[in-house]
Parts: C-alpha cells; sequence; structure tokens
C-alpha cells in the first residue's frame, strides 16, 4: 500500500458514557445510524461492542438494527466479564440478554468480575478495531481513557458528542 491510500476500515469499536446527556440522548442513535451507514459504505463489516449500559447498548441496538437491512456485518461482543449484570435492573438485563442473542459472537474477557475487567475490555475493543467511534463528554474516566488509547495506538476517532 503507498502512502497515499486510505487504509481500510472493516473493524469499528465503540466506548461511551453509561449514563448519556438528557438533550442528546434522543440525537445519538440518529447521528450513530448516518456514521454506520457511512462507514458500511466504506467496507465496515464488523462492529465490536462492551455490552455496557448507556452508549455501547444505543450501538449495538444500532448495529442490530442496520443487520436488517445490511446483513453481511457482524455485531461482535467483547465483554468484560459473565457477572457484568449482576447488579441490573431486570429492564437492563433483558435488553442485555436479546443483544446477546442477537449477536454473531460473544467474548468474556475475564471470567469474573475483577478490579480491572472493565480496562482490559476496553483495551481489547480498540486492540481489535481500526476506527472508534465513541460519545465522550469529559475529560476522565473510562470513555475518555479509551479513546487516548485508541489514538495512541494509530486508531481513527469519531466521537460524536463532537457532532451534535
Amino acid at each position: 500500500m503507498s502512502n497515499t491510500e486510505t487504509p481500510k476500515i472493516e473493524h469499528v469499536c465503540f466506548t461511551g458514557h453509561r449514563n448519556l446527556d438528557a438533550a442528546h440522548a434522543t440525537l445519538i442513535p440518529s447521528v450513530l445510524e448516518q456514521i454506520l451507514r457511512t462507514l458500511i459504505r466504506h467496507g465496515a463489516t464488523c462492529f465490536y461492542a462492551g455490552g455496557a449500559l448507556g452508549f455501547d447498548t444505543v450501538a449495538a441496538i444500532a448495529v442490530l438494527r442496520l443487520k436488517k437491512e445490511f446483513p453481511h456485518i457482524k455485531l461482535a461482543l467483547i465483554l468484560p466479564c459473565k457477572t457484568q449484570t449482576k447488579m441490573w435492573g431486570e429492564n437492563d438485563r433483558a435488553v442485555y440478554n436479546a443483544i446477546l442473542e442477537c449477536a454473531d459472537s460473544i467474548e468474556y474477557v475475564h471470567e469474573n468480575y475483577t478490579s480491572y475487567c472493565m480496562h482490559d475490555r476496553n483495551r481489547r475493543l480498540v486492540d481489535c478495531a481500526d476506527l472508534c467511534v465513541a460519545y465522550c463528554e469529559h475529560n476522565g474516566g473510562g470513555t475518555a481513557y479509551t479513546m487516548a488509547y485508541a489514538l495512541k495506538q494509530n486508531k481513527e476517532v469519531i466521537n460524536i458528542s463532537d457532532l451534535i
């Protein structure tokens, strides 16, 4: 590949806040869908989500919705541990389980919860991807760390928060 060619983006990961800004919550799905459609048109086929509440869930649902139109795309879940939903409410667990049933693949980074399993999951998501789609409004926390890690690994990052 020559230096003037743009690297092909086939693998995309997601990272974002668990609590979405109320003013943005209704805008995020449509902006995300536009981004995903563009990425799919440019060759993206595999989308990695981390299974957390908030943006991860919105992203996974968006990919599953687009699979109906683009059946060749895949949703791969990279989850921190098998007990991730232990403290979640019943409705959140039901949505999570529905996503698991529809995913093309599921990988657990750790068997059980550890103090570092989320961190390991975030790094694994980035390591699998060519590009990261994020929703980040804060300079601290796991989402900001994951975006910084992606940039350090020379991965492009699209932050939806900058677009709305």
